[in-house]
């Protein structure tokens, strides 16, 4: 909702009109959204377009003066494509696999316990994958066990608090995602219990995994947390810069060393040091950004009659005073 809408005040703030085009994987809140809009805004000015690939291909068709897309890269070049044959700005939000860096000297329990909260949120900025150093990944393990069985007392697949996949489809990719990993699936409270009938996976973290693994392949987006055990910062730097390009780099550090290396030497969309989700105030569909993404920064002059005798110098035949003014 709050990806949907927040571009959708900047518009309004900016004075355009707008078409939404929610995803067809929530139709629930794409209905909602339908009767909401004309209910309480002008619908001559703002409205819900519903459905599939067939209706984003013909929305893609016209010309328009701004696309927002918020999604992933695939689709992404569908859109930006699309929108080059009108040469139509885009703004692209995209997902991606965000890394969790974390330091050897922080204090792992307190790193645990605020990265498997922002995993539990499955959201295009959750925690996709850690790298920690390799004497450090079983003592994180172990805090995340004790930060889950803190969290989710009864377990997680029966908690009211704890949510579920957004459909079969990406119930199903993410179990086989699992199935398909050489990783080490982590005993004890992280079992990576599956309930299809609710569409729930329990947090699970897998261990020992390389570069190659499955989990490694797209955004996971969803309770599935790799750890990736690293030798070095260098190391670490590598791995990130050999990737497209995160959403957001988290780093778990308090050295200042490390964190101005972070910032130089990687690129992401955003940098959060020592937790996750706080920097969601930040991109070009919030607050005042998102009016600035919707509007253009236009340049005017008007230059009055008056002026005619200090412009006198610019008209040809030039006289040699007029070269005198030249740098």
């Amino acid at each position: 909702m709050i990806l949907t809408l927040q571009p959708l005040v900047g518009a309004i703030a900016a004075g355009r009109c707008a078409v939404l085009k929610p995803s067809e994987a929530v139709p629930h809140f794409s209905k909602l959204l339908a009767e909401l809009v004309p209910r309480y805004i002008d619908a001559s000015a703002y409205h819900v377009v519903s459905g599939a690939v067939p209706e984003t291909t013909k929305i893609l068709e016209l010309q328009w003066d701004h696309i927002f897309y918020t999604g992933n890269g695939r689709i992404a070049r569908h859109v930006a494509s699309a929108a080059a044959k009108h040469l139509t700005p885009c703004s692209l939000e995209l997902g991606g696999k965000s890394p969790v860096v974390v330091d050897a000297s922080y204090d792992m329990e307190l790193a645990a316990k605020r990265i498997l909260w922002g995993k539990c949120n499955n959201i295009c900025v959750a925690p996709d994958y850690i790298l920690v150093p390799r004497q450090k990944q079983d003592e994180l393990v172990r805090r995340f066990e004790k930060a889950y069985k803190a969290f989710f007392p009864n377990g997680a697949l029966d908690d009211a608090h704890y949510g579920g996949i957004v459909n079969d489809f990406h119930f199903q990719r993410l179990s086989a995602l699992l199935d398909r990993s050489q990783g080490e699936q982590v005993g004890g409270a992280f079992e990576g219990k599956r309930d299809p009938t609710r569409r729930r996976i329990e947090p699970t973290t897998v261990k020992g995994v390389d570069e190659n693994d499955p989990l490694l392949e797209e955004e996971i987006f969803g309770p599935i947390l790799p750890v990736i055990a690293v030798d070095s910062l260098d190391e670490a730097i590598d791995f990130i810069n050999a990737r497209p390009h995160p959403l957001v780099l988290y780093a778990f550090t308090e050295d200042p060393v490390v964190k101005e290396r972070l910032i130089n030497e990687t690129q992401s969309g955003g940098i959060a040091f020592n937790d996750t989700f706080q920097h969601l105030a930040d991109g070009y569909q919030f607050m005042r950004y998102s009016f600035d993404a919707f509007t253009h920064l236009r340049s005017s002059v008007d230059i009055p009659k008056s002026e005619e005798p200090n412009l006198s110098l610019r008209y040809p035949p030039y006289k040699p005073e007029a070269y005198q003014l030249l740098p």
